[in-house]
């Protein structure tokens, strides 16, 4: 998912530290989670999925704006100070919670040092508890991962790591998935050590490009679940050969222009698959032939969109700084044929970067095998499990998470599902029984 890691890369500042950072139960019963959003602002989550932008005003008073737009909610937050922990949100009283927090150095593959933080709700109860494993993101986890307090606030541990590379982590930034599995089975050891006695069902959860890395983690540990959001169960490659069709499919192209795109995409995956050594003649010709055709402008794919404005020696060039060992032929399959663990792919309908169809049809061919792997589709639903409406430009602008996603995250890793998830379809693995082995 090399357009996530960009878009990551440009945005990586670090954000001004806030005590007003944390999660917080009000006297309503709900949890509503403070985090960083940028380096001058803070988001607000709840677990329904609604979500929005907090602007500092007069005093410790903040304004609201819905989702990702800049289109005001009409919602305030107030803050007492950061040594009482409270907050007014929209009307409501709370307190921020007080976690049993174990910050902890661990090593990954090879020895490399890796900084991770255990998060378990109050208490002496037996807890689930998720190991988070990071996306293609450059930026740490254990700043920017709002699941490391949502989960805890819902009565599930939680363990973030920044990956190798990022964040105050020692090694080299990589793609390379097997070295990423190992550094989450390290991370998975460290959290039960660190639970102890209130380690209870202990499983991954991998988002994005963790979606390629849990499953695999999973076959070299024992973990009880694996929880997988907006992730693959195809190559790299054929990612961005789905997305490229997807996009012109919503621009209502048929088949015999996406089989012109795909000689494009191709071409860029073989340059990017060989190194940057192979490919340049085949996309020069591809793009001789269809650059003046009427859908060309709308070619998107994961990467393709990235690299066609390029020249040959741009591509060669700027290619340098983003040849991170992925395994661009990766066979997910292989590595899910043999998984036995029980699993929950989440999954949106309108998912641009990642598209869910083929993924959905294959693991379909898994659970007809008996596998333990449920999936849930949430309609309207793009990368990041986020609802969006269209700017007048066309682009997409997030109003929202999908409501029921991360209910559903929650109650796997608690072991029993309670269906309905907000207006997503569920498969099961064997015809009937909504419970999470």
């Amino acid at each position: 998912m090399l357009a996530t890691l960009l878009v990551a890369l440009l945005a990586s500042a670090q954000p001004v530290p806030d005590c007003h950072i944390g999660a917080y139960r009000l006297t309503d019963g709900s949890t509503v989670d403070i985090a960083p959003a940028d380096p001058d602002g803070l988001r607000w989550r709840r677990i329904d999925g609604a979500t929005g932008k907090l602007t500092h005003g007069q005093g410790d008073t903040w304004s609201s704006t819905l989702g990702w737009t800049d289109r005001p909610d009409h919602k305030q937050v107030t803050f007492t100070d950061c040594a009482s922990g409270g907050i007014r949100f929209d009307g409501v009283n709370g307190h921020r919670i007080a976690f049993e927090v174990h910050d902890t150095v661990f090593a990954g593959d090879g020895g490399t040092r890796l900084v991770g933080r255990l998060i378990l709700p109050p208490g002496k109860d037996r807890v689930p508890v998720v190991v988070l494993v990071h996306g293609s993101e450059h930026d740490s986890a254990r700043v920017w991962d709002a699941m490391q307090r949502q989960l805890p606030a819902e009565g599930v541990g939680a363990f973030v790591y920044d990956k190798r590379g990022t964040g105050e982590s020692d090694g080299q930034y990589t793609q390379d998935y097997s070295v990423l599995a190992n550094d989450a089975v390290a991370a998975v050891a460290e959290a039960r050590k660190l639970a102890g006695d209130r380690a209870g069902r202990v499983g991954f959860r991998g988002g994005s490009q963790g979606g390629w890395v849990a499953p695999l983690a999973a076959t070299r540990s024992k973990v009880d679940f694996v929880i997988v959001g907006y992730g693959l169960a195809i190559s790299p490659l054929e990612e961005d050969r789905e997305a490229v069709a997807f996009g012109l499919k919503l621009k209502g192209y048929d088949q015999s222009v996406i089989d012109k795109a795909w000689e494009l995409s191709d071409a860029i995956g073989l340059i990017l698959s060989s190194h940057l050594t192979q490919g340049f003649d085949q996309l020069d010709a591809a793009r001789a032939k269809y650059r003046n055709e009427p859908w060309y402008k709308d070619v998107r794919g994961d990467f393709s969109y990235l690299v066609l404005p390029m020249s040959s020696d741009e591509i060669r060039e700027k290619g340098k700084a983003y040849m991170f060992a992925t395994p661009w032929r990766y066979d997910s399959m292989a590595v899910l044929r043999k998984l036995h663990t029980p699993q929950l792919w989440i999954l949106g309908d309108m998912d641009i970067d990642a598209p869910s169809a083929e993924t959905l049809r294959r693991l379909g061919t898994l659970q007809a095998q008996g596998l333990p792997i449920t999936t849930a589709l949430f309609p309207g639903a793009e990368h990041g499990m986020t609802e969006f409406e269209l700017a007048p430009d066309g682009n997409r602008v997030d109003t929202r998470y999908a409501n029921g996603y991360m209910r559903m995250t929650l109650d796997y890793a608690k072991g029993v599902l309670h269906t309905p998830y907000g207006a997503s379809t569920i498969v099961f693995p064997h015809a009937g029984t909504p419970t999470a082995p």
